[in-house]
């Protein structure tokens, strides 16, 4: 695909932790399929998408309360209905590699939650695929 991506930052705050006094895994995990979504919204432009299927999680380092993150998201494939996208996720300060996901499939659908075609094989940089998406509306 391109070299395009997709980048969010995040602090680790106190209520992200867990009683290690760690980033809880499941609020990165949220974190991670929010942004994705967002991802795949703007690249398929339409709001109506599910997320289909994440691949085997790798966590691979720890995030302790300070720690700023950065969420990186490349866009892998786009199939017929749905893209695929990648997330890495780093501390910005240390470099150290957090978490990681090969994939992470998201599926537009129609009003009855069947699958659509979305018609795009390229990744786009901008937001006009939504907005040209809600001019249809």
């Amino acid at each position: 695909m391109s070299g395009h991506r997709d980048i969010v930052r995040k602090w680790v705050k106190p209520e992200d932790l867990n009683q290690h006094d760690a980033l809880f895994g499941g609020r990165l995990l949220e974190w991670v399929d929010e942004e994705a979504a967002i991802v795949a919204v703007v690249q398929l432009g339409t709001t109506d998408l599910v997320t289909r299927h994440m691949s085997a999680v790798d966590f691979v380092g720890r995030a302790s309360r300070g720690d700023l993150l950065e969420l990186e998201y490349r866009v892998v494939a786009f199939g017929r209905t749905s893209i695929t996208l990648s997330c890495r996720v780093d501390n910005v300060v240390t470099g150290q590699e957090i978490l990681r996901l090969d994939s992470i499939v998201f599926v537009a659908v129609d009003d009855a939650g069947s699958p659509r075609p979305h018609g795009f094989t390229d990744p786009t940089t901008g937001t006009e695929r939504l907005r040209a998406g809600s001019e249809r509306s």
